[in-house]
């Protein structure tokens, strides 16, 4: 199993739960959640080994960049 941690000053939340909707039949996913990061820990499928999962983590953060930057946050103006 490894675990992702995306820092919440970068990633949203929504982005977070969009890309483990998207990644859901890759893998198995348990997402918890920290003061400053999301935590996601990923266990690929049966049979699949450490690579695998790497590999499927980095995916996973790489998809929820992406949509965080789709819909960036609204910065209040002065």
């Amino acid at each position: 199993m490894i675990e992702l941690r995306l820092h919440r000053a970068i990633y949203r939340g929504d982005a977070v739960d969009a890309a483990l909707q998207a990644f859901v039949g890759h893998g198995t996913f348990e997402r918890a959640e920290e003061p400053d990061h999301w935590v996601v820990r990923v266990a690929g499928s049966e049979g699949s080994g450490p690579d695998r999962e790497r590999r499927l983590a980095g995916e996973l953060g790489n998809w929820a960049l992406g949509l965080t930057l789709r819909r960036p946050r609204k910065v209040p103006s002065r």
